[in-house]
């Protein structure tokens, strides 16, 4: 079994672990399942574990909140499922997001109390913070469960991903959320940083009442 140590970056922690079987995999997280300190991606092998740090939970908690409001003030139903682990030992692949969400299954995952990819649905949006390289790629786990769409930051921007043919697309606007773009999240995670909560609730509410990219998200 051989090992990566990705270099500390905001504190944000990486190992990444080859040869690995499914077995360790699922011990591994049966050992964790209480645990929120850390996140495991497994693929045909490979297994990343990362330990979060507060730039990287505040992000998710930020970028959560933002697909949260816009829904709500586009009036769309959607049901967040947070990092629950996603996973299929028919494929050897797994994976848990920092954040993820349904839209069109909504009603029948708020109905049930787990989540098996063998027969339920995978997730239609995750959200992916990576601020610390190198990385596991993660995207072709998440294409193989069948992601619709995922917002991946970087550690500068959010970039939009939709499936497309079984690969993922660049996009400049969500194919969840009409007239989201990539331009305006950012701008909005910006603003964030600088109003006070309630005012950047408002700001967002109306974000998607006015051109995407106008002067009400750049403040």
């Amino acid at each position: 079994m051989t090992t990566v140590l990705a270099p500390t970056k905001q504190a944000e922690q990486k190992v990444i672990l080859h040869d690995v079987s499914w077995e360790t995999y699922e011990r591994l997280l049966a050992d964790f399942v209480d645990s929120h300190a850390a996140h495991f991606a497994y693929d045909n092998g490979t297994m990343e574990i990362m330990v979060l740090s507060f730039e990287h939970e505040r992000l998710t908690h930020t970028l959560t909140m933002l697909v949260e409001l816009l829904a709500d003030a586009l009036e769309i139903d959607t049901e967040g499922t947070g990092s629950t682990t996603f996973r299929r030992a028919d494929l050897a692949k797994g994976f848990e997001p920092d954040a993820s969400f349904y839209f069109q299954h909504a009603a029948l995952i708020r109905a049930q109390e787990q989540i098996d990819l063998n027969t339920d649905p995978a997730p239609e949006l995750i959200i992916e913070v990576d601020i610390t390289s190198p990385s596991l790629d993660k995207f072709p786990i998440f294409a193989a469960l069948g992601v619709t769409e995922v917002w991946r930051h970087d550690g500068a921007q959010v970039a939009i991903h939709c499936l497309v043919a079984g690969a993922y697309n660049d996009a400049s606007e969500s194919a969840l959320l009409p007239g989201v773009t990539a331009a305006l999240i950012n701008q909005l995670l910006a603003a964030s940083r600088m109003m006070k909560r309630g005012d950047w609730v408002r700001l967002v509410r109306a974000s998607v009442q006015s051109p995407p990219g106008g002067e009400q998200a750049g403040g």
